[in-house]
């Protein structure tokens, strides 16, 4: 079992806006292109709770031990939260050659050597929010931050700021929503560990109980209760679902509870309370009560650890530790600073949130009045994230739960108060504006309410959902999907849903574009193709057919080659399709309608691979006939050139309803022009053609000049900011005296006079100056 937990998990790379990802190797972690040797490095990892941060680190620390990561000559490893008490202060040696590892022989030369070689020191600071208060960070102030004492959190300070040991890596770990790695001033590269895939989630599975009787039956169980296999995505909640199933058909039970909250309660119940005394049972209860007190007003500091000294009596801090709520650990001390001192860390962070929620469920001293503002969608004010978040989720679990038997056997108290409180929370969705809700809360109220498996609040929701449901630049974990899924499918209305850059795996891209009152859908053109790859492979085809016609493009904008690329590949799977879609006569020819309807694209790649995949697109141009409008005009310039205006002309005779071409600020010059005006008049449908701000000079201007009476369609040609004389302006200006469909010719230039310009304006009014 223990050796699934380090599984290789497949990574993301991310820029902090979440735009840019690629996979990544672990071998890969280090390399930063254009990185200054002598300069300090800081990696970040992100990854919510229990997606396999630690052991990603432990992991390349074992691969280091066994001689990969060669250029680090030393690796420390330290777990933030036991170093984090801010009494402590500490000195970099102490830090590095008293706690972490003791030589046993020549520390001073050690210390030394590491000084002077920082490059070949890897810094591993696992579960970095935990040096941090959600108030603010510590600046390094120690005027000889090497030798002088101060606080861990000084300390990471004068390491990310460069003031200690400059040169070395920096790796980190945080939660994305965590503030903490915020105030790093420099990241210099972002990796975000995304969890398993289905395929990896069954493997999983199927290793923990290899060997045992019911392993085919543990992981059908599992499959079978869908919203909980969707939360295997995560390392450890696949870890604690197998240890739950394991202990369900130990039981000789046959079904797994079917949400989060009914999970937790089972395995706290099952823990606690198996053949006890009513004495045992109560005392059991009461310790229960504090702990969860004790979870909640740590999740408010933004800590999961405390001094075990801190605890409020040896009874709880026996419960928690006989029952696995807590695992001990020794702080770090001084080889001559007297009695070593113990600390105690909550072993699940999402058995804290459960046990926070239930301190708020129980608490007599919390008012039903007062519950709301510990949701995460209270109103339309920004509200602060909350360290605990799941917390809302299992509340509102506990609240629809309060008659339950596993619920009753956990707490002594009078189920009136619950009562109070569960009319709360029903009275407040009654009122709550659904859909005024961000994309962020809309989904945490889903969650809420999909937890309470109250079928009049499920149906409230979902009656109440606006039918253009956008979760752009939203992460939509397989959770996410499955419970958007359930609430969806139990509206009588339709929807459109706006899914990109969501990060949502190919499954449930499938599953919601799959149900029949989701009239359309847009999407990551790679994620789309990559669904329309499966359906094809598995010859899903009447599922192939329908998400074709309801799938959205245009308009679409190319940023990167990976779009230019996926575009060209929806263009070859066109081709496949028209030879593989069935209908109820057999094989028949189809056309996907986002490439039939595609009227306006634009290509915005920038000067460094504006030209390579723009060559690119040419290629498949001719496949879009509705097309309408071609936009080359970005910030950052794609710099086509005149091999690209070239390429270009070749296939405009391919694009009949082109109605505006928009070539500025790409480096034509009058070669291009040239190429460029030989076939213009192809373009039927031309109406606006855009030159601004290129080379183009008086050759180009008359090559112009002489196709302009043959565009019968063009209204508007912009030709400002080229390099234009007067000479090339009388040209044109007599050209458009031919040209009475012609409506603004806009050119001025500063190589025009401006008595010229002027003079040309007076003779035609079209001229625009």
């Amino acid at each position: 079992k223990s050796s699934t937990k380090a599984m290789e998990k497949e990574l993301v790379t991310c820029s902090l806006q979440g735009k840019e990802k690629a996979p990544l190797k672990r071998s890969q972690i280090f390399q930063i292109p254009g990185g200054k040797d002598l300069e300090t490095k800081v990696i970040v990892v992100l990854g919510k709770a229990g997606m396999g941060k630690s052991i990603l680190v432990q992991k390349i620390c074992q691969d280091w031990s066994n001689g990969e990561f060669s250029q680090f000559e030393f690796v420390f490893w330290f777990d933030c939260k036991q170093i984090s008490l801010p009494e402590k202060r500490y000195s970099l040696k102490d830090l590095l050659l008293e706690f972490f590892v003791k030589p046993q022989e020549g520390s001073q030369e050690i210390f030394e050597y590491i000084l002077q070689n920082p490059a070949k020191v890897l810094l591993v600071f696992d579960g970095f929010e935990g040096l941090y208060d959600h108030e603010n960070s510590s600046r390094c102030l120690a005027s000889q931050p090497e030798k002088d004492l101060c606080t861990v959190k000084e300390m990471l300070s004068g390491l990310v700021h460069k003031k200690i040991l400059n040169g070395c890596t920096l790796l980190l770990t945080a939660r994305p929503k965590d503030k903490a790695y915020q105030y790093v001033s420099k990241v210099d590269k972002t990796i975000e560990t995304i969890g398993f895939s289905p395929q990896q989630r069954e493997l999983y599975i199927t290793k923990y109980f290899e060997g045992l009787p019911y392993c085919d039956k543990a992981l059908t169980l599992i499959k079978e209760c869908e919203y909980l296999f969707s939360h295997c995505y995560s390392p450890g909640m696949c870890r604690f679902v197998c240890f739950l199933c394991e202990m369900i058909l130990e039981t000789g039970d046959k079904s797994l509870p079917s949400t989060l909250t009914t999970v937790f309660l089972k395995f706290v119940q099952q823990k606690i309370i198996p053949i006890h005394t009513e004495v045992a049972t109560m005392q059991n209860q009461e310790c229960l009560a504090t702990l969860s007190r004790i979870a909640w007003d740590l999740g408010e500091k933004h800590q999961s650890a405390m001094k075990s000294d801190l605890l409020p009596s040896k009874e709880v801090k026996e419960f928690a530790l006989k029952y696995g709520f807590f695992l001990p650990f020794a702080f770090p001390r001084h080889s001559d600073s007297g009695e070593e001192e113990f600390g105690s860390t909550f072993s699940d962070f999402v058995i804290q949130n459960f046990l926070g929620a239930l301190h708020l469920m129980l608490a007599e001293e919390i008012k039903d009045k007062s519950l709301t503002k510990y949701l995460s969608f209270p109103s339309k004010k920004k509200k602060p994230y909350h360290w605990l978040y799941l917390v809302p989720r299992f509340l509102a679990g506990l609240l629809f739960l309060q008659d339950d038997p596993c619920f009753c056997s956990l707490s002594n108290k009078d189920v009136k108060q619950s009562t109070k409180k569960q009319k709360t929370l029903l009275k407040y969705i009654r009122r709550l504006q659904i859909n005024e809700l961000c994309p962020e809360r809309l989904l945490e109220l889903l969650h809420c309410i999909y937890e309470t498996q109250d079928n009049y609040l499920l149906q409230h929701v979902a009656l109440r959902l606006k039918p253009d449901l956008s979760f752009l630049g939203v992460v939509l974990t397989p959770p996410d999907v499955h419970v958007l899924h359930s609430i969806l499918k139990r509206s009588r209305k339709e929807f459109s849903l706006d899914l990109r850059i969501s990060s949502i795996d190919v499954q449930g891209l499938r599953d919601l574009v799959g149900l029949k009152n989701v009239a359309s859908f847009r999407a990551s053109l790679g994620d789309t193709v990559r669904l329309w790859k499966s359906l094809e492979q598995t010859k899903d085809y009447e599922l192939l057919r329908a998400s074709t016609e309801k799938f959205v493009l245009d308009p679409f904008k190319a940023k990167t080659m990976k779009d230019v690329s996926d575009l060209s590949d929806l263009v070859e799977l066109q081709k496949r399709m028209t030879n593989c879609v069935q209908d109820a006569s057999g094989c028949s020819s189809y056309e996907i309608p986002t490439i039939k309807n595609l009227r306006k694209l634009e290509f915005a790649l920038g000067p460094v691979c504006g030209l390579q995949g723009f060559l690119k697109l040419v290629e498949i141009l001719a496949a879009f006939p509705l097309l309408q409008h071609l936009d080359l005009d970005a910030l950052s310039e794609n710099g086509i050139g005149d091999e690209g205006a070239k390429s270009l002309s070749e296939v405009f005779p391919t694009l009949t309803s082109l109605e505006t071409l928009n070539l500025s600020q790409n480096k034509i010059t009058d070669v291009g022009a040239e190429k460029l005006a030989t076939a213009l008049p192809s373009l039927s449908s031309l109406k606006t053609l855009s030159l601004y701000n290129n080379n183009i000079c008086d050759l180009g201007a008359e090559n112009l000049a002489k196709v302009l009476p043959a565009m019968a369609s063009l209204r508007v040609l912009d030709i400002q900011y080229n390099k234009i004389t007067g000479v090339g302006a009388q040209q044109l200006t007599d050209s458009l005296r031919k040209c009475p469909h012609i409506k603004n010719l806009v050119m001025w230039n500063p190589t025009i006079p401006y008595g010229v310009l002027e003079h040309l304006q007076q003779l035609d009014s079209r001229i625009s100056v």
